[in-house]
């Protein structure tokens, strides 16, 4: 019998807790949380459904890895876009074109997993010090050019912004979004 974290070759599998917490963001992404069980995430990683729990002690901990790692990484996203920026205006225009780009309009499987982490952190509080990291870390970005006030609001704009452009039939322009922006930040 071959250990759960080494491959048939024998070779260790380092990657394989990795690959899990990935799949599960994309059996998440396609199933929403409530399809989500071990032997899908499995089957999406290609390892065996004993992986599952030799890594993770259920299905709240692998959940609260994946969306963590999620989290995370848009946290990152957002913060490296927000330090190549030098002034209020580059700010702003890092912002909106992080809404164009990021958020498509008919939506993404990013905004799926977003709005299943929400959902999941509404009714659970044991999910949401991972929303509450993700926007204090989207504050923090801001406020390299706002004050705290003013990075809160725009934050949370940035947040419905996303939601109306994903599930809107009629998403707010471009120059809506701006002039919106600008409405919040203006000194």
């Amino acid at each position: 019998m071959v250990a759960d974290s080494t491959r048939a070759s024998g070779q260790p599998d380092r990657g394989r807790r990795d690959r899990i917490i990935d799949a599960a963001l994309d059996v998440i992404a396609a199933q929403g949380v409530a399809g989500t069980s071990h032997r899908k995430v499995a089957a999406a990683a290609g390892v065996p459904l004993g992986s599952m729990t030799y890594h993770f002690a259920g299905m709240d901990e692998l959940l609260h890895e994946a969306f963590s790692r999620f989290a995370d990484r848009g946290a990152q996203r957002f913060a490296e876009r927000m330090a190549r920026t030098g002034t209020p205006a580059e700010a702003l225009n890092a912002v909106v074109e992080g809404i164009i780009t990021d958020i498509p309009p008919s939506g993404s499987d990013e905004q799926v997993v977003t709005y299943e982490l929400y959902t999941l952190a509404a009714r659970n509080p044991a999910f949401r010090d991972i929303t509450e990291r993700w926007m204090a870390a989207s504050r923090t970005a801001l406020e390299k050019h706002f004050d705290p006030l003013t990075a809160r609001l725009l934050d949370a704009l940035i947040e419905g912004l996303a939601v109306h452009r994903t599930l809107d039939r009629d998403p707010a322009a471009v120059a809506q979004m701006i002039e919106g922006i600008r409405r919040i930040t203006r000194p």
